[in-house]
């Protein structure tokens, strides 16, 4: 016979056991029920994807580009980039005279972070022979906020030539 206190311990046991093994299972009643689910909750709201922003596109370098920073009212620097090769020649007399000063590829940027710097590689088959053609193997170019920039240097002076795209 089982007497009264042993028949009050397996009553506090077996509940205790069950919740025991539902705590170590990682389940609950109300999740054996399954989940209520509120469109207000907002959990729910929370995990929504976030949109995805749409990156900028390249700039687009092809096309001819002009000096912006010429002391001279009839003299300036012209560039023209066409796929990946920058040709540039120094202006004279108001555009009768074009002199050329670089030959060189490089590769356009790919995406729209700026500033964006690229070496050329000079072309010397097509600059070796021009009277003011750049001697340098390599130039580096700047593109920042459209505008393009680069050294020139001649009989030991140096300026730094801006260009806008015409």
């Amino acid at each position: 016979m089982t007497s009264d206190h042993e028949l009050t311990m397996k009553k506090l046991i077996a509940p205790l056991a069950v919740a025991t093994i539902l705590a170590l299972t990682g389940c609950s009643a109300a999740e054996q029920a399954g989940p209520a689910v509120d469109s207000t909750d907002s959990a729910v709201a929370q995990s929504a994807p976030a949109p995805i922003p749409t990156p900028e596109a390249a700039p687009d370098l092809t096309g001819n580009w002009k000096q912006n920073n010429t002391k001279s009212s009839d003299g300036w620097t012209a560039a023209t980039i066409t796929g990946d090769t920058i040709t540039v020649n120094f202006v004279t007399d108001n555009g009768d005279t074009t002199s050329l000063f670089w030959v060189g590829t490089f590769t356009p940027p790919n995406d729209a972070k700026s500033p964006y710097t690229w070496t050329s590689t000079r072309d010397k088959a097509a600059t070796d022979s021009a009277l003011l053609g750049s001697t340098d193997d390599t130039k580096d170019f700047v593109l920042d906020q459209g505008e393009i920039s680069f050294p020139v240097s001649i009989s030991g002076t140096t300026a730094t030539v801006r260009m806008s795209k015409v």
